[in-house]
């Protein structure tokens, strides 16, 4: 026979097999989840912030010759 198994979700954090609504199986990974998120968006922001400057250096640049 071919053994079924129960209708389940992974964790987002850990991977970890759970049954249940959420994205994460327990409130450890819930904060650990959003604390990475919230460095993600942080390093995201800081990137476009660096590649606006560079792009205006250089428009700047070309503009003056």
């Amino acid at each position: 026979m071919v053994e079924r198994i129960p209708q389940h979700k992974h964790c987002r954090q850990c991977g970890k097999a759970f049954i249940g609504t959420s994205e994460y199986c327990s409130t450890e990974c819930a904060k650990a989840g959003e604390e990475i998120l919230k460095k993600r968006k942080k390093q995201l922001i800081i990137l476009y912030v660096v590649t606006l400057i560079i792009l205006t250096v250089a428009v700047l640049a070309m503009a003056v010759r």
